[in-house]
């Protein structure tokens, strides 16, 4: 008899289908089973992909003999290379399982990725157009050139089910019991070919044409491992609901999240308690039950019982009871409930100085705005809330401030506040929350030395390829900056200089003969110990 079973793959997430044929064992006199691997289901839609899974290992074994196998391209013209950057690029993507990882998504592409990732760190300023020359004077993992044509070619192929099968491996490399921050940032382009182009506000308040990126990284590891491609005008607090439902697909075990106060709403809230995930996220002090609680702790909260030195500031925490709801289509009804909450208050003296001279300007702006009749739609229930405006006949606009409004808006100067559903202590909840940075640091190499300011591609095609490359080489870039935080390298060398001081190491290449490389200083070798992998010196061959 002959039956479809399908079986879940572990380690790659992957539902495999195959075809099962019962039969009878007449020397062992028992029934037995056998199996052929007939299809894969789609992770995302879950339709059927065939698969050639007969035939395959015969298939290759009759190839073997024309195609080359993996491994380090060989030399074939006597040469002189730098290459004591790129061999620190080398064994930070094995001991990251990067090259693991892409080899297993895009066996045929994975080492021209590698080399173009290379590239963007090594050459910052330069446009990929200029690979050629790097090729030239570089040794790298494909060994060769990628002319402009060829590198527009490998963006195109970069498909969604490989991206999402490298996240997928990467993820899991990660700690289970971390937190991951999430965050987005805008990259400007005027294409207007580019579908998901559109007018929003970036960090700074600019309206600019734009598409935004989300990125998630690890609390502890700091290094990326997911990001998706969203429409310039799509604001943060909307990108949740997607989030969870890739990360619901991606098939990871534990998902803890950390997140600012723009991806806070009572949707997102209910969210990722359906999803029985943990998270810390930042929220505005205008809510009621935040109010409530500065209210009621009122000049206690600066006492000394509540003060941290660690982070300069004072803080209190209470349990709060979360009224969670869930639409259930299927029963045409609405679940309600209360969940555990926990509530962290924060009193920043500093930030209460700065609270007080922003809030201060604001007002001077509002009122000029009123005086000069030159109002800003966004500012019109402002406008309203801190000023009284009257008109007479005789002395014309007079506009006298709200005082009430504005003591009331002074009582919040120097707070904010935390929630979490995991987090219990205050100060571990700042600390955590804090880890945010390693995003915002991201997202400044991303722009900066990754020349992904502004997109340079014309295709959707094009530039989901070019962002994935520039991915793989943001996840190389933050861990060279842990490792130099780690060791205080920053106060010897940016990490250009870092980099740089590696880069002029040389290796000879001669067809037939092991590869050698040139001389290692001591300091050299000191900088490949403090990225925590073996020096050049200790390594003469890699052939």
């Amino acid at each position: 008899m002959t039956t479809e079973v399908k079986s879940l793959d572990k380690r790659s997430g992957i539902t495999y289908i195959y075809q099962s044929t019962s039969y009878w064992d007449k020397v062992k006199k028992a029934p037995r089973c056998k199996r052929v691997l007939i299809a894969k289901l789609d992770p995302v839609t879950g339709e059927r992909v065939p698969t050639d899974g007969r035939g395959k290992r015969r298939r290759q074994k009759e190839q073997s003999s024309t195609i080359a196998k993996p491994g380090p391209v060989p030399s074939i013209r006597t040469e002189r290379l730098f290459y004591g950057a790129t061999y620190l690029l080398d064994q930070i993507g094995d001991k990251l399982g990067i090259v693991a990882d892409l080899k297993a998504c895009f066996p045929k592409d994975y080492k021209k990725i590698l080399s173009l990732a290379y590239f963007l760190i090594l050459e910052d300023t330069s446009a990929v157009s200029r690979f050629g020359r790097f090729a030239k004077t570089h040794r790298h993992p494909y060994g060769r050139d990628i002319p402009s044509q060829r590198s527009s070619e490998l963006f195109q192929a970069v498909s969604e089910e490989a991206k999402m099968s490298f996240f997928r491996l990467q993820g899991r490399r990660r700690l289970e019991s971390e937190y991951w921050a999430y965050d987005s940032t805008s990259i400007s382009s005027y294409s207007d070919t580019l579908k998901q182009v559109r007018y929003g506000k970036n960090k700074d308040g600019e309206a600019l044409p734009q598409i935004n990126l989300a990125l998630l990284f690890g609390e502890k590891s700091g290094l990326p491992f997911y990001y998706r491609k969203l429409a310039g005008n799509i604001p943060d607090v909307k990108t949740i609901t997607e989030l969870v439902r890739e990360l619901d697909v991606l098939v990871y075990i534990k998902i803890n999240l950390v997140m600012d106060r723009g991806y806070y709403s009572a949707d997102n809230i209910n969210g990722l308690y359906r999803q029985h995930y943990k998270f810390l996220v930042g929220v505005s002090t205008s809510l009621s039950y935040v109010q409530a609680y500065i209210k009621e702790l009122g000049e206690d909260m600066q006492t000394y019982e509540h003060y941290t030195d660690q982070y300069k500031v004072y803080c209190a925490s209470r349990t709060i009871a979360w009224n969670y709801e869930q639409e259930r289509p299927y029963k045409g009804d609405i679940l309600k409930g209360e969940r555990r909450m926990y509530l962290h208050l924060y009193y920043n003296p500093e930030k209460a100085v700065e609270d007080e001279q922003k809030r201060t300007a604001y007002y001077v702006k509002l009122e000029s705005e009123l005086q000069s009749g030159k109002h800003k739609p966004e500012h019109e229930k402002d406008y309203a809330k801190y000023f009284i405006v009257h008109e007479t006949p005789v002395r014309g606009r007079r506009i006298t401030p709200n005082n009430e409004a504005m003591k009331k808006a002074r009582r919040l100067y120097g707070y904010f506040a935390l929630l979490s559903n995991d987090v219990k202590d205050p100060v571990e909840a700042l600390q955590l929350y804090r880890t945010r940075d390693v995003v915002e640091k991201a997202f400044g190499n991303l722009k900066e030395r990754l020349n992904c300011r502004r997109t340079l591609v014309s295709s959707d095609s094009g530039l989901e390829g070019k962002l994935f490359v520039t991915f793989v080489s943001l996840i190389y870039l933050s861990y060279i900056k842990s490792q130099m935080q780690k060791n205080n390298l920053f106060a010897k060398y940016t990490l250009q200089g870092l980099l740089d001081e590696l880069d002029v190491i040389e290796c000879f290449c001669e067809p037939g003969k092991a590869l050698m490389p040139g001389e290692v200083l001591k300091k050299q070798e000191a900088l490949y110990e403090a990225m925590d992998v073996t020096p050049l010196y200790a390594k003469p061959s890699l052939e």
